[in-house]
């Protein structure tokens, strides 16, 4: 971690210009909506005492930045850990998120584990079991660190693509949450604070600054690279074009795939699950209260 300060501070060091930045430039595109998520979904309460996980990406990052600001600004007190979890990255990689941190002025706590090992062979779902260990890991560093949360780095662009994602290939409907409760760590909770905040923002404060931050860096997405499969085969890349070409025809379309899950009427949905229980309108079609509906 010397070696990353001592990296950093060859480069500018950004830590207050970026902070006084989220308070000025870009108070209306990434400080407000952050601010409101929080609000919104109620998702930080006084004590609380959260594991902002940084993955080395733009998201986590700004994040981390973003909760340095809400720490100084907010009306009551609550605390905050910097976790780094490193599943394997190679020491280039490992070196990018230090120096990032560094220069950005977040003090980060990093802890390793071998997860990119363990999922590297596997040819089914690797990323989404990558994705679940890691946040068991996430979820065990930041108990044992005495966090009752973890704060994710998702985004609005996350959220409207997984509503899709769902659809189209999942043949469901559900969202990415903005807050959920542990089922295998108890008292813990997950909160997603860029829960509002739109992509092309924040791809906007990273530009601006001229930093450059991991994409995952794990060896299946650089094997999926090396052999050029990568883009082609992400569904989430697929969505995320099918988004940009809806756009073109209705500027409106992002905010409605947003709201169309905080507009559900149950009285015209067919079938639905509830606590993994799912229930049929038949189940209240003859009641009279259900009858001229159409």
């Amino acid at each position: 971690m010397q070696e990353a300060q001592e990296q950093a501070g060859a480069e500018k060091a950004l830590g207050p210009e970026v902070e006084k930045g989220l308070q000025k430039k870009f108070r209306k595109s990434l400080w407000c909506p952050f601010v409101r998520a929080i609000n919104r979904y109620e998702l930080i309460r006084e004590g609380d005492r959260i594991a902002v996980c940084i993955s080395g990406g733009k998201d986590s990052m700004l994040m981390a930045k973003l909760f340095q600001c809400l720490k100084r600004h907010n009306k009551f007190h609550f605390e905050v850990v910097f976790l780094v979890m490193d599943p394997g990255y190679s020491p280039a990689n490992r070196a990018r998120i230090e120096q990032n941190a560094a220069r950005l002025g977040v003090p980060v706590d990093i802890f390793e584990s071998s997860i990119f090992e363990s999922v590297f062979e596997v040819e089914k779902s690797p990323c989404y079991l990558c994705a679940r260990m890691r946040r068991g890991y996430l979820y065990s560093r930041a108990k044992e660190l005495g966090c009752n949360k973890i704060a994710l780095g998702h985004h609005y662009d996350d959220v409207i693509e997984t509503i899709l994602m769902g659809m189209l290939y999942g043949a469901q409907i559900q969202t990415m949450m903005p807050k959920l409760h542990s089922t295998n760590f108890e008292g813990m909770e997950l909160i997603r604070p860029m829960y509002l905040v739109r992509e092309d923002d924040v791809k906007a404060w990273r530009d601006y600054y001229g930093l450059s931050f991991l994409q995952c860096a794990c060896k299946f997405t650089e094997m999926c690279a090396a052999r050029g499969t990568g883009d082609s085969s992400s569904k989430r890349l697929e969505v995320k074009q099918l988004i940009r070409e809806l756009k073109k025809t209705n500027p409106y379309v992002e905010g409605n795939i947003f709201s169309s899950v905080e507009n559900v009427n149950l009285s015209t949905v067919i079938a639905y699950k509830k606590h993994g229980e799912k229930h049929s309108f038949l189940e209240w079609y003859d009641q009279a209260d259900f009858r001229g509906l159409e």
